[in-house]
């Protein structure tokens, strides 16, 4: 049996630290050939350890289309917890193509001793959470969830992204940081310090490389307004990157028996 009808095809629906360390773990394994798949709303896209794709597949129609081209074994979606329509998306076409699925989803956070922390369901919740008084908000957000708080132009808004953001939103009293993760706490401390922030914004991304906001504000005694988690579709799923090369090795030694 030659080398390429033993090769595992691995689709990684990626974007995480989670997706990234998966593939690199990977890249050391003779029988996988991996590709990372990227929606590509970062400009900077950093090395994947493997080769990547950029960009949307045209939904779920798309995503199977190429599973089927690309003679996929395996699919991985390693998606940022937010990234429901993709994950949906994935457990459908794997129904429907007989390609077997894992979920790779980082444990959410939850509150400890000494957090104050107000859970919403969205960021137009958020905004009302602020408040009407003036406040000194720290939005630690995605790009696309800044325009909603031009509602409440009497806050100040120290707003951290990836990549710039152009153009800015019409915030009378802001200040921009960009910056990539992770991040750490004594950093994050000093910044809110800096600013007086007296609010954080933010989603329950889970994992360590954005706790760090999160243990800055318990320290300081500031309240933060987290945004619930999307449900998300059922799923075998794994939340460590141990786990899911485990359970491709168990997926690969069994195609490799099938003659794959």
């Amino acid at each position: 049996m030659g080398l390429e009808s033993t090769m595992i095809r691995i689709l990684i629906l990626g974007g995480t630290t989670e997706a990234r360390q998966l593939a690199k773990r990977l890249g050391s394994r003779p029988h996988f050939a991996v590709t990372v798949s990227l929606a590509g709303r970062t400009a900077d896209i950093i090395d994947q350890g493997a080769p990547t794709r950029v960009g949307g597949f045209g939904g779920a129609a798309g995503l199977a289309a190429y599973l089927r081209k690309e003679r996929i074994d395996a699919l991985v979606d390693a998606t940022h917890p937010y990234a429901a329509t993709i994950s949906r998306n994935a457990v459908d076409v794997a129904r429907a193509t007989g390609t077997p699925l894992l979920a790779l989803r980082r444990p959410a956070w939850t509150p400890v001793a000494g957090d104050h922390w107000i859970e919403v369901a969205d960021m137009d919740e958020a905004v009302g959470a602020l408040g009407e008084a003036p406040q000194r908000g720290f939005l630690a957000l995605g790009r696309q969830e800044i325009g909603v708080f031009e509602r409440a132009p009497q806050h100040f808004y120290l707003v951290r992204s990836v990549d710039p953001i152009a153009p800015p939103p019409a915030l009378p009293h802001a200040a921009y940081v960009v910056a990539r993760g992770p991040f750490e706490e004594a950093a994050d401390r000093a910044l809110m310090e800096a600013h007086a922030i007296n609010g954080v914004v933010c989603r329950n991304s889970g994992g360590a490389a954005a706790y760090g906001k999160i243990i800055a504000a318990r320290a300081l005694g500031v309240r933060v307004i987290m945004a619930k988690r999307p449900a998300l579709p059922d799923a075998e799923t794994v939340d460590t990157v141990a786990d899911a090369v485990a359970w491709l090795n168990h997926v690969g030694s069994r195609s490799i028996a099938r003659g794959v």
